[in-house]
Order: structure tokens, then sequence, then C-alpha cells
């Protein structure tokens, strides 16, 4: 690990800041790392407000889109409500489902199965809309780049609605109207929504013009901070306003397929990152074990007893997947091994029995033991698929892209994308990958890294510190947990290891006869030796509250140490 202290804001502007808040200087540093610099700034950091969310009619397109769907709702028509088969997409689907259903009966869902049609808008899928007399699809978190399928449907008579969030292409659809805050030519004032976010832009202008206001769209909110949770996207901006009102209605008045997995997690309040590991696997399960359907039904039923059979399946489908991947994760490290590449710039495997559903975990899988951009591909169909993921500071999209003569279809995002690609090219591709990575890539980047915020002194570490640092939450991409440094830190004589196989480290710390505080060290059993016979160390950490016997304390959780 390497550990990289952030800058330190100006001395004068932490000064001003903090008399402004009446906070510690270590709070108005932190504030100020965050692109907050005034009063104004931190209250609506501290006290998000729906009625700072943008005007929805500011996206390109969105009256164009608005005007069709009224026209639809007008005449009759049918809609085919169309989402990829992830959590983004499949709580996409659910959230404009449920809301055209509040204004017409003549609404459909499609999600496509990931093994037979793969990701994004299907041939199949525009059959079936034709099949069933549809004149209009809305395709959720996918679309951006289905020129041929969206001029198909055409042919058809069938129109497009696309709400996506991936970066365009050089061309774009001829879709009646396109919503992508990341297109060129939109002048959106936030570009970091997902595809659930820009579904929801959809329904707050539809519902503008039908009368209603945001408050009135607030039961949608569970939907939308579950996606933003799990596709990883910035939780600054518009996002932080979706996530934290989200987060409220999933911890006060969830759904009832919410509520039904969170019942069975024993959780009695999720944060954004319960959700991220929690609830969106359990999502995520059904379309890569069975089929997406599973989790639109989940998500949109409102009798209870049937969303509890329906989460005890998809349970079922989440435990599938921890097998499937744990199998698979073994399996390419060991090809890894035997090709002995351990020494490459890239890690790119296949084997065509993988299963597809599981590929992008086990990718980040690999990354944990060879710290590198790494593609896991499998068989599907007559092509080969893969999953990309990324080191931080990567951009694994454009290393795709470099490569693009080798692939016939690829798209994503910085840190994840997918691809396939004819198998006779498989080889060819593998070399170019691991010759463009090699040339880009900063080698700095190839050991991971971990972002401190600043050095601190056990003694500042106070409940009414942590209570300000607890308000700093929704926390993800672009406002994550606070990690600080203490320096001159020792065992008070309870340090060990825990867990299976001595895996993890607790030990309870101090500084300069400070007060002690507990530290727990997740798979940090290796550094025992550090911390042994009082030897002085130094650690980066989060704080955190434990809750045991019904007592609440401050702990930290490490996430290194050095002598």
């Amino acid at each position: 690990m390497r550990w990289t202290l952030k800058p330190k804001p100006e001395l004068s502007k932490v000064k001003h800041l903090s008399e402004a808040l009446q906070v510690e200087d270590a709070i108005a540093s932190l504030l100020l790392s965050r692109g907050i610099e005034t009063y104004e700034d931190a209250k609506q950091f501290f006290r998000p407000s729906l009625d700072e969310l943008h005007d929805p009619f500011l996206m390109k397109d969105m009256d164009k889109a608005v005007e069709r769907i009224e026209k639809a709702f007008a005449d009759g028509e049918n809609i085919l409500v169309f989402g990829d088969y992830d959590v983004d997409g499949t709580s996409s689907v659910a959230l404009m489902s449920s809301y055209l259903k509040t204004r017409t009966d003549a609404v459909a869902t499609y999600i496509p199965d990931r093994y037979e049609e793969g990701y994004g808008v299907s041939i199949k899928g525009i059959d079936f809309a034709h099949d069933n007399d549809v004149s209009l699809i809305i395709a959720l978190d996918c679309g951006i780049k289905a020129i041929d399928k969206v001029a198909y449907a055409k042919e058809k008579g069938i129109d497009f609605i696309i709400c996506d969030h991936h970066r365009p292409g050089a061309e774009l659809p001829d879709a009646v109207a396109i919503l992508d805050p990341k297109r060129d030519d939109c002048s959106y004032p936030y570009d970091e929504l997902c595809g659930c976010g820009v579904g929801f832009k959809l329904v707050q202008a539809l519902a503008s013009r039908n009368g209603k206001t945001i408050e009135d769209l607030i039961e949608y909110l569970d939907l939308v901070a579950m996606a933003i949770g799990a596709d990883i996207v910035p939780i600054t901006g518009e996002n932080r306003i979706l996530a934290y009102f989200g987060l409220q209605v999933i911890n006060q008045n969830p759904r009832a397929g919410i509520k039904a997995i969170i019942d069975q997690t024993k959780k009695t309040e999720l944060t954004i990152t319960d959700v991220v590991f929690i609830v969106a696997p359990r999502i995520n399960a059904a379309g890569r074990m069975q089929h997406g359907n599973h989790a639109v039904a989940l998500l949109t039923e409102e009798d209870a007893e049937l969303a509890k059979t329906y989460a005890l399946q998809i349970e079922q489908f989440n435990t599938d997947r921890k097998e499937a991947d744990q199998l698979i994760t073994q399996e390419a490290l060991m090809q890894i091994e035997e090709s002995e590449e351990h020494e490459r710039f890239t890690s790119v495997v296949y084997q065509e029995s993988w299963h597809k559903g599981v590929i992008g975990i086990v990718a980040s899988r690999l990354i944990e033991t060879y710290y590198r951009p790494t593609l896991v591909f499998t068989k599907s169909g007559d092509r080969l698929a893969a999953s990309a993921r990324s080191v931080s500071g990567f951009d694994v999209y454009n290393a795709l892209e470099a490569c693009s003569e080798h692939i016939e279809q690829f798209g994503g995002h910085k840190y994840a994308a997918g691809l396939t690609l004819k198998e006779e090219n498989y080889e060819a591709f593998k070399q170019a990958f691991e010759d463009e990575v090699s040339k880009t890539i900063d080698r700095a980047l190839l050991v991971p890294e971990i972002r401190v915020d600043m050095p601190i002194d056990l003694k500042d570490i106070t409940p009414k510190f942590y209570r300000i640092l607890k308000q700093f939450a929704p926390f993800g991409p672009g406002n994550m947990a606070p990690v600080f440094m203490t320096e001159n830190l020792q065992d008070t004589g309870y340090g060990k290891c825990v867990g299976e196989d001595d895996k993890h480290l607790r030990v309870t710390v101090q500084q300069n006869n400070s007060d002690r505080i507990v530290a727990i060290g997740f798979n940090l059993g290796d550094k025992c030796e550090l911390i042994t016979n009082k030897k002085p160390f130094k650690a980066v950490y989060s704080v955190d509250e434990n809750h045991w016997q019904g007592t609440v304390s401050l702990q930290l959780k490490l996430r290194d140490l050095k002598s």
C-alpha cells in the first residue's frame, strides 16, 4: 500500500470556514478538500434539500421525451419499458413502470436475458414489442450506442426514448429523444447521474406537467438511492441529494421488495455502504444467475407476503452466485500462475465454461491479488464476452478504445466496461491490451493507494468530532469516508489476531498517554508483528462506532499499518 496525504487547504481558508461554522480546524479542512468553502456551501452539504434538484427540462431532449410520452397517454398507445439486467437497469425499469402505471394501464416491462441477448437493446426485445403492438420503447441504462437496433425498431413503426448515462459514441441513435447528460451537446448542470437517476429526471418532468411536485415523488427515491450506490457513481451534487433522501425512504418506509431483503439481513438502519454490499448484490444476483425479471418483480411487488417469497428466491440466487464466483476466482488465479503472467501489466483470462453472470465480480476479485487492469472472458454464443475492471486512476475505457480493431462491441465507464469479440481475435486482443496498458499506465498506479485526508492525534477523536463526521454521509466516490493517519501509536497489551485463520487484527491503542481506543483491521492479521512488545507504529484508518450489548463506543477501522 502507498499512503498519499491529500494537499492541505490554505490555512486562511481553514480559519475563515472554522469560524463561520464554529467547528474545529480539522472539520473545516475536510470540508474544504470536498470543495465546500462557504457557510452556504456547508449548509447545502449538511442539509441537502430537494429544492436544490435541477430543473429536468435543462436536459437536452427532455421536452421531446415528455411530449412523446404524453401523446402515448392521450392515444392509448402501448409502452414498453426496457432496461439492463443489473441493479441500475432493474431499478430504472421498476421506477419508470411504477410511475407510468399511475397514468396508463398500457405498460409492459422487458429485461433482456444476459445469456441469450446480452447487454443493451436487443432485436428480440424489439420483436417482442412489435408482436405486442407496442409503439414506444423507453430504454433505461442502455441504448446510447444502439444505432442499428433503434433503426430496426423504426422500420417496425416503434419509437425510442433513450435514458442513458454511458458515454455516447461519435454517432447517436435516431431516437425521438436521447436523455444522457454525457452528450457533448447537453448543458445539464450535473453529468454524473446513474441510469435510474436519468429515469427519475424524466419522471420528474412528466409529473411536473401533471401538476405534481418533487414531494409527490419521494416514494421512488429508494430505488434511485439503491442504483446510485450499486453503480458506484459519485455521491456529489444532485446524486448526494437523491441518495440522502432515498436512504431515508429505505430506512423509514421502503417498498415491500426492499423491506423483504432488509428483513433478511437483521439490519435496523442501512447506510449507502450497506446498500452496496448487502442489498445490491442480491438484486444483481437475479440477472446474474437467472433473469433480471425476478428483480423487477420484487421491486414492483406491493403485497408484502409475495415480496417475501420473491426475496427468498433471490437469496438463493445470491448463494449460488457466491459459490460460482469463489470457484471461478480460484480457477482464474491458477490460470495466471500456470501461464506465468503474474509480472504483466494486465490480467486477461478466459475459460469458455465460466458463468457469464459473475465474470465482473471475478475481475474485481483478481484485482485484490494482482492490482492491475483486468479482463475476464467467457464464451457467449459464438463470441467471447468479457467484463473489464480497472485500478484507481486508470481509464480502462480509453485502453479498450485503443484496441477496438480487435473488438466487436464495447461500452462502459472509466473503471468498468464490457466487450465482445470473435474467439479468433482473443490472443491478438490480449497482447494489444497488454501493450496499450504498459505504454500508458503510470507505474505508481499499480500499487494500491490509500488517500489520507489528514494526520490527526487520538485526543482529537471525540464524540462531538464523530457526530459531525457522521453528517458527511452518505459516503461514496467524490465524498469518501474521511481517512486519518496517526503516528506513535502503541498497543496497550491487548492486541491479537482474530477470526478464521487469524486473518484480522484487533488492538487497543494509545498515543502519548491519550485515552485508549479499540481498533479493528480486517485482513490485517499479517501485520500483527508490527504491534508486538509495545513497538511504536503508525496507522491509517477511518472512525466508526462499535455497537456491543447495548453499548456504543468509538473505534478505529484500520486500513493499513507501518512501523
